[in-house]
């Protein structure tokens, strides 16, 4: 096993850059290098610290496998997180080029947008009164490794399959979130079908996990961040020619149109 000290992460935060860049399977790191899951958030930040060099922003973090059905669906069974830049955002009710992606999957969602710095962990009871809103929200995931396969360590080195995420209009925080309707559609066919209370009993919660994750990594979630706050199904995998759309109860809709080729 190597040692933080042994291995070059650098060179592996690289080698995620330059496949997610490249739109480039590769196979899995960990059986070659062997890496913890400390190390794995270490990679993560520097691949992500590659994009900001280039000119990305930071807008916020997201979180996976807050889902029964996520964690069946690939195969683990932990709560993991990963970094959101301003490249990563596309149109509301536009077109999303799949030239752009390697396997690209959608899966639908809560955004969290912040009012205040998060700066520390955050109870339940305090989390509502650092927000300024709540939208449905559809995250675009696509691993950089080859056929969708990957263990824990290495999913979170390729900063959680994220690639990108639609968002919608962003609706007050004066409704329940624990146990709305999702549905999923492509090209007017429900695909999916679920509850906002698979996003950990309590999409709420995702805030506070979120702010325990980022304090204990050392970071502050500034205010007018995004906290993308988990899978409520599994993933639908997209094909060019696609009208995909999510409705969820009580907090409205979001869609995108596909186009190009994988």
């Amino acid at each position: 096993m190597n040692t933080m000290s042994t291995l070059d992460i650098g060179a592996l935060a690289r080698t995620l850059d330059a496949a997610a860049t490249d739109r480039r399977a590769i196979d899995p790191l960990l059986p070659e290098h062997g890496f913890t899951l400390d190390e794995a958030y270490v990679i993560q930040h520097a691949s992500i610290a590659l994009r900001h060099l280039r000119g990305e922003r930071p807008i916020g973090i997201k979180l996976g496998f807050t889902s029964r059905a996520k964690m069946l669906q690939m195969g683990v069974d932990s709560l993991i997180w990963g970094l959101l830049t301003d490249a990563m955002l596309y149109e509301e009710g536009g077109d999303i080029d799949l030239a752009d992606f390697i396997h690209a999957r959608a899966e639908p969602e809560l955004c969290f947008l912040t009012r205040r710095d998060i700066d520390r962990p955050l109870t339940l009871i305090e989390a509502a009164s650092y927000l300024d809103g709540v939208a449905p929200a559809i995250e675009i995931i696509d691993s950089r490794y080859r056929n969708f396969k990957f263990g824990l360590e290495d999913v979170v080195a390729d900063n959680c399959s994220s690639a990108g995420l639609v968002v919608g209009a962003m609706n007050r925080l004066d409704r329940s979130m624990r146990n709305c309707g999702v549905h999923v559609r492509i090209n007017g066919r429900a695909v999916q079908m679920g509850s906002t209370g698979a996003i950990l009993g309590d999409p709420l919660r995702s805030v506070v996990h979120a702010s325990r994750l980022a304090f204990g990594a050392g970071m502050v979630l500034p205010a007018g961040s995004l906290i993308m706050a988990g899978a409520a199904t599994a993933a639908e995998a997209l094909s060019p020619g696609m009208h995909v759309s999510l409705e969820i109860a009580g907090h409205g809709g979001v869609e995108f149109f596909t186009k190009g080729a994988q």
